[in-house]
């Protein structure tokens, strides 16, 4: 696979830009565009889009030790006949359902799917099957993270970066993506094979939510827990024999180096990564651990391959 990185800093053209999504990584991915100096609209409800229209985009950037507010207009629903240049919907990998026919119902054509997804391909057909309308659609995953305190987001991240990519050859609005970000330091890296990308990197974050969930959310009790850091990193080597049998080349190849020949570094990267206090700055949800294992399992099936100490991890948390 080659991976084609850009780093723009150019000047380019506002685009009328949707962010369907208000959460951690909405909510950064927002600031971007809106620093990048776009047409920026944010899909929120309830609480959040009070919270929205009251402050503004209120952000406490972890690492850079600093606190932003952007004005950002707030809509509640999409409408149809409502146009937007690009939709970046910012989802878990549950909820995506869900959002599908408001838009397959929508005008607009050039829609970017962020977030966990090893069905993609499962999520495109949907989607063209639903609209009414050509829908020209990427998948991308934000490199970030954090979590939803009191009147504002804590982004946790060491820059701002996508990985994305279509599923049939080059995303067809590419220079429209690279134009949005192009006063920004945000960096997109385009791939050849999303889809693996997505699949690969479900086996690295399962098993580490799995353990974490294990221990009530207790990254400090993790920390100390021999076979639960063993069983991560055992989980991780199943999952990848599961996507090799199934043909997959895992994407980035070094995970399986360091998985296979490096047991000992990364069980020793794990203990101190679960001492560190940004650990805790990273939210997990029940309900996607649960979907993404579901869709793991679908591959398992897929591919005949045991995977016992995954399971047990699975047990562990009360999954079925």
């Amino acid at each position: 696979m080659i991976e084609k990185q850009h780093l723009f800093e150019k000047e380019g053209m506002t685009m009328k830009t949707l962010v369907y999504g208000a959460g951690v990584l909405g909510s950064y991915l927002a600031h971007v565009l809106i620093q990048g100096g776009n047409d920026v609209t944010m899909l929120a409800r309830g609480s959040r889009a009070e919270e929205l229209k009251r402050d503004g985009l209120v952000i406490r950037h972890y690492f850079q030790l600093k606190t932003t507010t952007d004005p950002v207009k707030v809509i509640s629903a999409l409408e149809p006949e409502e146009h937007y240049d690009l939709i970046f919907v910012v989802m878990k990998f549950n909820d995506f359902p869900a959002v599908l026919p408001v838009l397959a119902a929508n005008a607009s054509s050039n829609i970017v799917l962020v977030g966990n997804n090893p069905e993609a391909n499962d999520t495109q057909r949907s989607l063209e099957e639903l609209s009414g309308n050509k829908k020209n659609i990427a998948f991308g995953f934000q490199l970030s993270g954090g979590r939803r305190e009191k009147d504002r987001m804590i982004s946790v991240r060491a820059g701002g970066q996508m990985v994305l990519g279509a599923l049939d050859g080059p995303v067809p609005f590419q220079d429209m993506l690279v134009t949005s970000f192009a006063h920004t330091k945000y960096k997109l890296s385009f791939l050849e094979d999303i889809d693996t990308w997505l699949k690969s990197h479900i086996i690295t974050i399962l098993p580490m939510n799995l353990a974490t969930f294990a221990v009530k959310g207790d990254v400090k009790i993790l920390a100390r827990n021999k076979k639960l850091l063993q069983q991560i990193i055992t989980a991780m080597d199943e999952g990848f024999s599961v996507l090799e049998t199934l043909g997959y080349t895992v994407v980035p190849a070094g995970q399986v180096k360091a998985v296979r020949s490096y047991h000992r570094l990364m069980y020793l990267f794990l203990k101190l990564y679960h001492r560190l206090p940004v650990a805790r700055m990273i939210d997990g949800s029940v309900h996607e651990l649960t979907a993404l294992n579901s869709a793991f399992e679908r591959l398992k099936q897929q591919g005949g391959v045991a995977t016992p100490v995954w399971d047990e991890l699975v047990a562990q948390n009360g999954e079925r």
